[in-house]
């Protein structure tokens, strides 16, 4: 079903590794949080490390999978595992032969020919695999947005789920927030007519002109952009969807692969081949510390405005600021 993620027979969220593949980073991210929900579910204290490939060196994956004196329970996460180094592969491949007990180790991996051998390694050794494909047709969108309303329990008509895809385009964060505010605000069906007076002509526009601004360092114009959309009453959800989406693009152009026609390229970084250009000449101050604090602001901005902070407002001013100060990082 579209919106669900693939699975394989084994699905378990604690079998002792997962395996997200794909470049769809919304149900990747979900993907990951599934196990993390289920390890927590199984032991609160269980403790869970998030690692870039350059976090990751000979030795660092035999030492947080080390048996614990508290037989504590962890997760180790490896986010873009295509990109690892051979010989943190080597490693990662004889880790797969032997999983430690109470670790659960989520390889996320982009799912092309890029790093296949750690790929074909974690399938053969019976890896849980959790499909992440890029939704890339409309229709697809649309089954998306249907299966997130069924999911909460609430009904909404195909011309609605069409026109939620018409007008906040390709991008699934924005979808799935779209859908958790029409859920939150609209009692009964939801359809075309609540769709429109919700956002249509103004949500995709201000929330990306906020993220535009802010990846480019123009701080008083994001802000100002920030305070009108939030005034005309653009959910705050769909800003901190933009700002992730801007700072996660910076981030892939900050190092991409080498040698690539410019089509190859938009095809290895999930972007329209028009993107490329405007986000390489947004990541021009950037740097990679600028980019990995501005994901941790607007992630925590993201929780505020879900309901974990006492002013959304003030959370999303502050992950802006965050952002623009970023882009000047280098």
């Amino acid at each position: 079903m579209a919106g669900k993620t693939r699975k394989s027979p084994s699905d378990d969220p604690l079998a002792p590794v997962t395996l997200a593949v794909g470049q769809e980073d919304l149900l990747l991210d979900r993907a990951v949080r599934e196990v993390v929900d289920a390890a927590r579910a199984a032991d609160a204290d269980t403790d869970v490390r998030e690692l870039a490939p350059a976090d990751l060196r000979p030795g660092t994956l035999a030492e947080l999978t080390s048996p614990s004196l508290f037989a504590e329970r962890k997760v180790v996460v490896v986010r873009d595992a295509h990109d690892l180094a051979a010989d943190t592969v080597k490693d990662v491949k004889a880790y797969l032969a032997s999983p430690a007990e109470e670790i659960t180790l989520v390889l996320v991996h982009a799912g092309g020919a890029k790093g296949k051998g750690l790929l074909d390694a974690a399938r053969k050794a019976g890896a849980r695999e959790v499909a992440c494909p890029k939704m890339t047709k409309p229709a697809d969108r649309q089954a998306f947005v249907r299966a997130e309303f069924r999911a909460a329990g609430r009904s909404a008509t195909p011309e609605a789920c069409q026109a939620l895809v018409e007008i906040l385009g390709s991008d699934l964060r924005e979808l799935a927030g779209a859908c958790g505010q029409l859920v939150a605000d609209v009692e009964g069906t939801i359809d075309e007519a609540v769709v429109a007076r919700y956002y249509s002509g103004r949500a995709e526009a201000s929330s990306f002109t906020i993220a535009d601004r802010a990846v480019e360092g123009r701080l008083p114009e994001a802000l100002e952009a920030l305070r009108w959309s939030l005034s005309t009453g653009v959910a705050p959800v769909l800003v901190t969807s933009a700002l992730a989406q801007g700072v996660r693009g910076i981030g892939k152009l900050l190092s991409p692969p080498r040698g690539m026609r410019p089509g190859d390229l938009a095809r290895e970084l999930g972007m329209p081949p028009w993107k490329i250009d405007r986000v390489r000449q947004q990541a021009r101050g950037w740097s990679a510390d600028g980019v990995s604090a501005a994901l941790r602001a607007v992630a925590e901005a993201d929780a505020a405005v879900k309901g974990g902070g006492d002013d959304p407002e003030y959370a999303l001013e502050k992950a802006v600021m965050t952002v623009a100060r970023a882009a000047r990082s280098r």
